[in-house]
């Protein structure tokens, strides 16, 4: 139940950013929803539950800004080409960055326990 929690968290957070800097460029509502769904299931393994338990805050945030802006680019790409992809997942992928340092809090937390050094000392400094 936890990581559903987390799930709708991290899309939230993620279709809020999306919504508000794609909708500058005028990216319809339904293309930011599958950019949304495809960025959260992907960072949400790749970021919270591989990396960020082994390597820590930093280095999860540095990998998801990575990741949410080539993936906002390449989804782009495909569903928008109209759009200047570039500044914009560049805008985008700092601001969910921002948000996803906060989420690892909530996640070590909350969700992932304290069974791993890096998660452990997480959330003692929360």
């Amino acid at each position: 139940m936890e990581h559903l929690k987390a799930l709708i968290i991290k899309f939230a957070m993620i279709t809020l950013v999306l919504f508000i800097v794609l909708g500058v460029w005028g990216v319809s509502f339904s293309n930011i929803l599958v950019t949304s769904l495809i960025l959260t299931a992907g960072a949400y393994v790749l970021g919270d539950l591989w990396i960020f338990p082994s390597l820590g805050n930093g280095v999860a945030t540095i990998a998801d800004l990575g990741l949410a802006f080539v993936g906002i680019w390449v989804i782009g790409e495909m569903l928008y080409p109209a759009v200047n992809l570039l500044l914009a997942a560049l805008i985008s992928a700092v601001i969910i960055a921002g948000g996803e340092w906060f989420f690892h809090k909530y996640m070590a937390r909350n969700v992932l326990g304290r069974n791993t050094r890096h998660v452990r000392k997480e959330a003692q400094r929360v």
